[in-house]
């Protein structure tokens, strides 16, 4: 059903918004939706991102316009403290905002690799009523995925073969490939070594989560101390 929904969404025209901002599935997010040619989230999911979207579009329009004025030589006539400003800001911006920085409508549906770490995110869409594709592991309510794809969105793998399986789905529904893939039902055993990897990630991002607040509070008020 959920290869099924992807490929008619993209048929269509309809863009898939990825979104895996969890250790295990950054790079697979990233990697994949690119590929299909479709938008991501794979940092921090900023509240808004979706319901608040012409806000998001701001941040990204200042994006542009400082990469405008590198481009354009204007940072050579300005002083060096602000260019160092400037530049700082950019980075924060494209870091947390890159993904979607050419996302100019709302998604016709989001896929998400951890539903209940992307709670936030699942509600925006809910609220707004796109269509929610997501790995449901027994941890989360399945009720808050429209196209639930049950697997362990722990293992590296599986998170790596379903997000490769969705942009398949994308590339199949606009005919660029045909991947042949007809089903999502995925099992995949995690050895030792990778769930000491997955362990020792989840460390990390409990980390990462700690000094998320901090570190996007405010970009321009940071960005010009």
């Amino acid at each position: 059903a959920a290869y099924n929904f992807v490929k008619e969404t993209a048929e269509k025209n309809g863009t898939i918004l990825f979104v895996g901002t969890k250790k295990q599935a950054q790079e697979s997010i990233e990697s994949e939706a690119k590929r299909c040619g479709m938008f991501y989230v794979n940092q921090r999911w900023l509240g808004g991102t979706l319901t608040n979207f012409k806000t998001m579009r701001k941040n990204i329009a200042r994006l542009k316009e400082i990469e405008k004025m590198e481009e354009t030589g204007i940072f050579e006539k300005l002083p060096h403290k602000e260019v160092a400003s400037l530049k700082k800001e950019k980075a924060k911006i494209e870091k947390m905002l890159g993904g979607i920085r050419d996302m100019v409508s709302l998604p016709a549906a989001i896929f998400v690799v951890d539903a209940k770490k992307e709670e936030i995110a699942i509600k925006e869409a809910r609220k707004l009523g796109i269509p929610v594709v997501g790995i449901a592991d027994t941890n989360c309510d399945p009720d808050m995925i429209d196209y639930p794809i049950p697997a362990n969105d722990d293992a590296i793998r599986a998170v790596k073969l379903i997000c490769s399986i969705i942009a398949d789905a994308v590339l199949d529904g606009r005919k660029i490939s045909e991947p042949g893939t007809e089903g999502l039902e995925i099992k995949i055993d995690e050895t030792p070594d990778e769930m000491d990897l997955v362990n020792e990630l989840e460390t990390e991002e409990k980390l990462q989560d700690l000094a998320a607040d901090e570190y996007f509070k405010d970009i321009t008020e940071d960005a010009t101390d």
